[in-house]
């Protein structure tokens, strides 16, 4: 049953919204969506936590799995599809599994969250190891596709994190760490695309980022290490490496070609003065952390 759970509870400030205008409405949404940010808060340090997890795995050469169906999959696809142009990660550094697979991204596959074998199967087919993260998302924190994941993860000797918008949740009996911001009733009842996807999103945000942040996907908050796939990305390390060399643009343009649109290669090669596979080895010796290349006066060079 789903009447005990928080976010299927009627939310008596929307008890009327089929009378409200569409001001009204709005301004509703936005009082209840305020209070997002605050449940996040409160599970800041099971976030910095699961954030320690997936950077270990990643320097070990793991990868971050997110697992979920319905809404909760496709915030897990959409970001890992995110990181590649984001942090010139790798496609399946970060991955995201759905209930129902590609089709269900668009379309509703009827029962695919309560058959446990999906999971597994999944999982099996993604070559799961010991050396990955499997973050499993469910609002209810009942969805049987997720719960069979995690603990098959947990089987495999993988690090087990949940993402859920209930306290009284199953996830935590085969998982790790628990992330569970409470964001309370949903405008529309029993809607958790509202604040409980909303909330999912930005905890999704902090683990990819935090996790890349750690290992030296940036400088500073410059995206130093995107992949420049479109006009925009192309425009935007450009404009990072005549910010930090004071290059005109046809320079840089020249250097970034150089170094085969690697940016933080660019930079290095520019800034140390070194041939661009000088620059590649040095940035290899520091674990692709641009600031500690460039600080480091003690390399030789």
């Amino acid at each position: 049953m789903l009447d005990h759970l928080t976010t299927e509870q009627r939310n008596p400030a929307s008890d009327r919204i089929d009378s409200m205008s569409s001001l009204e409405i709005v301004q509703l949404m936005n009082e209840e969506d305020a209070k997002i940010a605050v449940a996040v808060n409160k599970e800041a340090r099971t976030i910095a936590s699961a954030i320690d997890l997936i950077t270990d795995a990643f320097l070990n050469g793991g990868r971050l799995v997110y697992m979920g169906a319905g809404t909760s999959g496709r915030l897990g696809v959409l970001d890992a599809s995110e990181c590649p142009p984001t942090f010139n990660s790798l496609p399946e550094q970060v991955v995201g599994l759905i209930a129902g697979g590609k089709q269900a991204l668009t379309n509703a596959i009827e029962g695919a969250e309560d058959r446990p074998e999906f999971a597994i199967a999944d999982l099996k087919e993604l070559g799961l190891s010991q050396k990955d993260v499997l973050v499993g998302i469910a609002t209810s924190g009942r969805t049987p596709y997720v719960i069979a994941g995690l603990k098959y993860a947990q089987e495999r000797g993988a690090q087990a994190i949940a993402v859920t918008c209930n306290q009284e949740n199953q996830l935590a009996e085969v998982s790790n760490l628990t992330i569970c911001p409470i964001v309370g009733p949903e405008v529309v009842t029993g809607s958790t695309r509202l604040k409980a996807g909303t909330a999912t999103k930005m905890v999704l945000n902090m683990l990819t980022t935090g996790a890349m942040v750690r290992i030296g996907k940036t400088y500073g908050n410059l995206m130093v290490d995107l992949r420049a796939t479109n006009n925009k990305l192309v425009n935007r390390s450009l404009r990072i490496l005549m910010g930090f060399t004071n290059l005109p643009r046809e320079e840089a343009e020249t250097v970034l070609e150089e170094c085969n649109g690697e940016l933080k290669t660019a930079i290095v090669h520019a800034k140390r003065g070194v041939s661009p596979e000088t620059a590649r080895e040095l940035l290899k010796e520091k674990d692709g952390h641009l600031r500690q290349v460039l600080e480091d006066t003690d390399d030789g060079i």
